[in-house]
């Protein structure tokens, strides 16, 4: 009598539509799959490598060479003079356009959470939220020229704000004109323009959390202000750690804004580290300078990435 049971191989060998090669028939399958993922990423790959890796490598090759920006065969090498040059006696890119950069990124931040944080709360229990929402995103998706030019004529001394003021008896000041209050002027049009983002974010935080906390606190007797920053700001954290990176990174690398309100004046009060690449490269023609800029402005903006994180971490917060 034949025995009818079948090996695991013969089962295999017998299962419809296994390819007759066996496994060489599965890589042919699978080279050919992979063959046809790459076509579909080829765009993409292509774009990237144009426009990201070609740039940087440029950027490298710039950052330690010297070169007006006409002919490629004119770049020089220099090592890392023009590092040196940014941080030498005499250069301002220290003091005052790291630092004026610094302070920039970090009053932006501090306005726009404290501000998002509000509006954000108080729209939480009303009506028409999306309205709402709208009306304050509005601004982000309004260009920065446009923003800018109202604002600087808003700060002029027969402007809006110096109008309320005057109306105040509080007298006109002169926001853009004067070294001491020109950069927190900026910083409050930028914080202005970067709540709405901020808004969105922090509101679908609000909605993540569940009610059953606040119906507890209540029934606990805990007043407004014990439910909000012993409920509310812990549970919006991770929202709160997306903001605080996000409007960072943003005021690091700021750039139109400055130039359409100020153009770094005056003086130097307002000028930044991208405002002052810019003016390496096309005012001066110092395309080396301005890519060794570009690189330190690169390390401190991910050096104040990773300490971010790295505090919320050890604040106990998932990231």
């Amino acid at each position: 009598m034949v025995n009818a049971t079948l090996t695991p191989e013969r089962t295999r060998r017998a299962a419809p539509g296994t390819p007759a090669t066996g496994t060489r028939g599965l890589d042919r399958r699978g080279r050919r799959q992979a063959v046809v993922a790459y076509l579909f990423l080829a765009p993409a790959l292509l774009f990237f490598a144009v426009f990201l890796l070609l740039p940087l490598g440029f950027a490298v090759l710039l950052s330690t060479s010297r070169w007006a920006g006409f002919d490629l065969g004119d770049i020089q090498p220099a090592g890392l003079d023009n590092f040196a040059a940014l941080f030498a006696d005499g250069s301002t890119f220290l003091t005052p356009v790291l630092t004026n950069t610094l302070l920039f990124a970090l009053g932006t931040v501090a306005l726009a959470l404290a501000g998002s944080v509000l509006v954000a709360t108080c729209i939480d229990n009303l009506r028409f939220q999306g309205l709402w929402r709208t009306l304050y995103f509005l601004p982000i998706v309004t260009t920065v020229v446009a923003v800018g030019n109202v604002w600087k004529y808003m700060y002029e001394p027969g402007g809006l704000v110096n109008g309320v003021l005057n109306a105040l008896g509080l007298g006109s000041v002169a926001f853009l004109q004067d070294p001491d209050t020109a950069l927190p002027s900026v910083v409050v049009v930028q914080a202005w323009a970067s709540v709405g983002s901020a808004i969105l974010v922090l509101t679908a935080g609000l909605k993540s959390i569940p009610e059953t906390y606040y119906e507890a606190a209540a029934l606990d007797g805990a007043g407004p202000g014990t439910v909000f920053f012993r409920i509310t700001l812990p549970l919006l954290r991770p929202s709160l750690l997306f903001v605080c990176v996000t409007q960072f990174l943003t005021g690091l690398q700021s750039f139109a804004l400055i130039i359409v309100m100020t153009k770094g004046g005056p003086g130097d009060a307002t000028d930044v580290a991208a405002l002052e690449m810019y003016r390496q490269a096309f005012s001066y023609g110092d395309w080396g300078t301005a890519s060794a800029a570009a690189f330190v402005l690169f390390a401190v903006v991910l050096t104040v990435t990773l300490a971010q994180l790295w505090f919320f971490r050890r604040t106990g917060e998932d990231v």
